[in-house]
């Protein structure tokens, strides 16, 4: 079983830490620094942007309309479109080291998802992999609870080593939709409010239940040991810190 650290902290100050620190250790798995790391977490209050979002003609007016709902804009690792973290989600990333990065990029989603569908099966939740016509930051790998998406996921590759994280909407899904209603309609990009969902529209569930039933698939999978992140890489993450903070709005 492949040796991986599973780290749980989240680093909300500032609220784009928490993906610069995804940045700082990417780099850190890559190089052999660290071993493969799944992290999961509790995050800020977050809209993340994708590369591609950053280049409509409704940028600024998107990040002005997400900082008023009180949301931080952040630029984030993966790509595809803007999605919404808050304090009903879990923001979920696994990163390992391969030579071939280019290889296995299904394979990888493919584990990812195979681990939140069988930690929610655990919980007593049927969910299924594929994209939800109409969805927000649309992907073949979204997982979904009948017709609502309940967590997405993308991939990022740099030499050495893969990416691939998200987001899990466990509670207020409506939140989501809160936000990303300005936001998208800013970017003039057409979906469909009506499928967006969270674990908990279909049962009680909170973060940490469905956080432990994550951890507990990983470790069927993988060695897992329990990390903390070395002070040296916090700090190398914080002056990553401007690389995920929109210039414009």
């Amino acid at each position: 079983m492949t040796p991986t650290a599973l780290l749980l902290d989240s680093f909300d100050a500032p609220p784009e830490l928490n993906t610069a620190v995804s940045a700082a250790t990417l780099k850190a798995v890559a190089s052999g620094e660290l071993p493969d790391l799944f992290r999961i977490h509790v995050p800020a209050r977050v809209v993340a942007f994708g590369r591609q979002d950053t280049h409509t003609t409704g940028f600024n007016r998107a990040v002005a309309a997400c900082r008023s709902e009180g949301f931080t804009p952040v630029i984030r690792l993966a790509g595809g479109r803007a999605a919404v973290f808050h304090e009903g989600t879990l923001a979920f990333s696994w990163q390992t080291r391969t030579d071939q990065p280019k290889l296995g990029v299904s394979e990888r989603f493919e584990f990812m998802t195979s681990i939140l569908v069988a930690a929610l099966a655990s919980l007593g939740y049927d969910s299924n992999v594929g994209e939800v016509p109409g969805e927000y930051c649309p992907g073949r790998y979204s997982v979904h609870i009948g017709q609502k998406k309940i967590a997405g996921v993308g991939q990022r590759l740099v030499s050495g080593a893969a990416h691939v994280g998200g987001v899990l909407a466990v509670t207020d899904g409506a939140a989501i939709n809160r936000v990303l209603t300005p936001v998208y309609e800013a970017m003039e990009f057409a979906w469909d409010p009506n499928v967006t969902g969270a674990v908990g529209d279909f049962g009680t569930v909170t973060p940490s239940m469905v956080s432990d039933a994550v951890a507990a698939q990983l470790g069927e999978r993988v060695n897992l040991t329990e990390t903390s992140l070395p002070a040296y890489l916090v700090r190398e993450a914080a002056g990553l810190v401007p690389d995920h903070r929109p210039q414009a709005g």
